[in-house]
């Protein structure tokens, strides 16, 4: 099967997982919200996997910006639940030990698991407010690209932190041109 190339808020059938609905792209897989199995990683080129297209719907019943305020909102419920991003085999049962200048301070530990979900959940933000800029109904194009490139920066700054994913494709990408 060749790979589909679908984009956010496109409505599928998956045989296994029954209807869902695009939520997030990856280079090689789409993030699925399915209806009776939550969100899942599937590969764009999954057999399984069928477009779902409406007959006879018009501009007026399904708009664009219907669409976008739907998955606005399905976002704003899953706000607290972040996708499953594995840390590096050789981080696993690790402590992060910041130790100050002063000797007569105690060191702070922190199990390596904690600090990389908090550094999971700060990336899962970005992406959330990422999509809410884009889809800001006020906000011009030039100033939605200018929030947009402060946004890259941010990435730029947390690509540090890459090397504790076990995964390349869940790493901070900044702004390659300013290398």
């Amino acid at each position: 099967m060749e790979q589909l190339v679908l984009g956010i808020g496109t409505r599928l059938q998956h045989t296994q997982f029954g209807p869902g609905v695009i939520v997030g792209l990856r280079y090689a897989t789409y993030l699925i919200s399915f209806i009776h199995h939550g969100i899942k990683e599937i590969d764009k080129t999954d057999e399984q996997l069928e477009e779902i297209i409406p007959e006879n719907v018009s501009e007026e019943i399904e708009t664009h910006s219907e669409v976008e305020k739907s998955l606005l909102k399905i976002l704003r419920l899953w706000n607290g639940v972040s996708e499953v991003v594995p840390l590096g085999d050789r981080w696993k049962n690790g402590t992060m030990i910041l130790q100050p200048g002063d000797p007569s301070l105690k060191a702070k530990e922190v199990p390596i698991e904690v600090f990389f979900h908090k550094i999971v959940m700060l990336r899962d933000r970005l992406r959330v407010m990422e999509q809410q800029i884009n889809a800001h109904k006020v906000l011009t194009d030039e100033e939605k690209i200018n929030l947009q490139q402060y946004v890259t920066r941010i990435y730029g700054s947390l690509t540090t932190f890459n090397v504790l994913f076990r995964n390349k494709e869940d790493w901070f990408i900044g702004d390659k041109s300013s290398d």
